[in-house]
């Protein structure tokens, strides 16, 4: 889907990585590179005895809501955050839907298919791509914004954000990669003192669960029922309903905590390693908190073409709205493909 600012908002990570990009080393998606952990694998197999029977989202549904200390009624399960997206641009009546840019364009690109016309604040470079509440037109009764947001890696003041509540706005917050921030600093999932409050989760990322589409949603008991209203019968499988229970019991919080503070260390080797390039014209928008930083650097589509020649594949950031072809965001990975990634990255600026 192309906007009338020409930006491919249906362009996604996983294009680089298809069909002849498949053999290359991915810094272009946004999910965990290895495999779901063993016990997990075993978990979601395990739930295969009972594929006769349709999905009963009862207990997993019971689980998210005791992860955030909510009860049920506030909690809807999901075929992953995308279709989150969807049923509220078809289930919530809106007039004048504002989303803030740069992010994950799936939210605008649902809100477009559902026939809105959709308003744009974009975020600036020069502040960082910092949140301006004042931005945000008063009169805006949806406002979308993720937390930390995607590409530019900004984690905004919980504060801040909760601070765009009005009597009559619905405010969806995307928390996808909050679970990567260690602590969930700035976290607004469980929170039920926000009017018109909605938090988006996805399961996919941290545990490598792309494939098997599963996330939730945090609000209302009126507003969940009307997004239910608008999913069709069993829209969530059981082998990923199993996922779901499994990934917010306590093993796997834990594992989640040990994983984000791990991200962290990885990211600031990637960091690091990306300040050789400054001479180079390269620049880094910042602070980094998500599993991903985002560069600037002149040429960089000949840049992201010459590395997929020496095996890598990084994310184009010109199909985000408030983006050029100047920018790549770039997946932290562990230290090892980093080195390598970084020995690539010099190669492609100099050749």
């Amino acid at each position: 889907m192309r906007t009338e600012s020409g930006h491919d908002l249906r362009h996604h990570g996983d294009a680089e990585v298809r069909d002849e990009g498949g053999s290359l080393v991915d810094l272009a998606v946004n999910v965990r590179a290895d495999t779901p952990p063993v016990w997990l694998r075993e978990h979601i197999a395990a739930s295969l005895g009972g594929l006769a029977a349709y999905p009963d989202g009862r207990a997993a549904r019971a689980a998210v809501a005791a992860r955030h200390g909510l009860p049920v009624e506030r909690v809807l399960l999901t075929a992953g955050a995308a279709e989150a997206f969807v049923l509220l641009a078809r289930a919530l009546k809106v007039r004048r839907p504002v989303v803030v840019h740069p992010q994950f364009t799936e939210p605008e690109a649902a809100l477009r298919d559902a026939g809105h016309a959709v308003g744009r604040v974009l975020l600036r470079e020069e502040d960082g791509f910092r949140l301006d509440p004042a931005a945000v037109p008063e009169d805006a009764d949806l406002v979308v914004i993720g937390n930390p947001t995607n590409p530019t890696s900004v984690l905004h003041p919980a504060d801040a954000i909760a601070g765009l509540a009005r009597p009559g706005r619905v405010l969806v917050v995307d928390e996808a990669f909050m679970d990567a921030v260690p602590g969930e600093s700035e976290a607004l999932a469980g929170r039920v003192d926000v009017p018109g409050l909605v938090v988006l989760r996805s399961l996919t990322k941290t545990w490598g669960l792309a494939g098997l589409r599963i996330g939730y949603v945090l609000a209302t008991p009126e507003t969940v029922e009307d997004l239910q209203r608008a999913q069709p019968l069993w829209p969530v499988s059981t082998p990923a309903l199993a996922a779901a229970e499994a990934c917010v019991g306590p093993r796997a919080l834990a594992e989640a905590a040990h994983a984000a503070h791990r991200i962290a260390a990885d990211r600031a080797h990637l960091l690091a390693g990306l300040t050789r390039f400054a001479p180079a014209g390269l620049r880094v928008a910042g602070p980094a908190r998500g599993p991903f930083v985002l560069v600037r650097v002149e040429g960089a589509t000949a840049i992201r073409r010459r590395l997929r020649d020496l095996g890598y594949a990084v994310r184009r950031g010109d199909t985000f709205p408030g983006l050029d072809e100047k920018w790549l965001r770039l997946a932290v990975r562990d230290r090892s493909t980093t080195d390598g990634f970084l020995r690539a990255l010099q190669r492609a600026l100099t050749d």
